[in-house]
């Protein structure tokens, strides 16, 4: 089983935890990650999150497909955010499940990898002193080596 979202609206990552463990059976582990925008050094007034949604589906479920077939997961949750969004605004959340401990973190550590330099989003900070599109970072990259 597997669950991906990609919306606009905000989501409450207790609830999105809690429903989601209340659907398992035989999972001996649930982790979770809950991304937050974070302020700049100069002020971030808003984020904007630019996608393709038919695309950014599409990469998403594959990536999440990988996890699957790589660890014994029971499910997962991908949440990801689009649009305007404010410092301390959740972004993302990445949720698996499985029954021991290493496939959960391992799947979770994955997803955050490839969800951070692979996934089709396009990131716009406006700060009080301009407007400047998110350039990729290199040790996102170097992350990926790893998998």
């Amino acid at each position: 089983m597997m669950q991906v979202r990609v919306q606009a609206d905000p989501f409450d990552a207790g609830a999105e935890l809690n429903r989601f463990t209340a659907s398992l059976a035989n999972a001996g582990a649930v982790v979770s990650f809950t991304g937050i925008v974070r302020d700049v050094t100069d002020g971030l007034l808003q984020m904007e999150i630019e996608h393709y949604p038919g695309m950014t589906s599409q990469a998403i479920e594959a990536i999440a497909q990988d996890a699957q077939a790589r660890w014994a997961l029971i499910d997962l949750l991908v949440i990801h955010r689009f649009g305007p969004l404010r410092p301390e605004d959740p972004i993302m959340m990445v949720v698996t499940a499985s029954a021991h401990r290493a496939d959960a973190f391992a799947a979770a550590d994955f997803l955050m990898d490839y969800l951070k330099s692979r996934a089709p989003f396009w990131k716009k900070e406006i700060t009080k002193s301009g407007e400047s599109w998110v350039a990729a970072k290199d040790e996102d990259e170097d992350a990926l080596s790893r998998w």
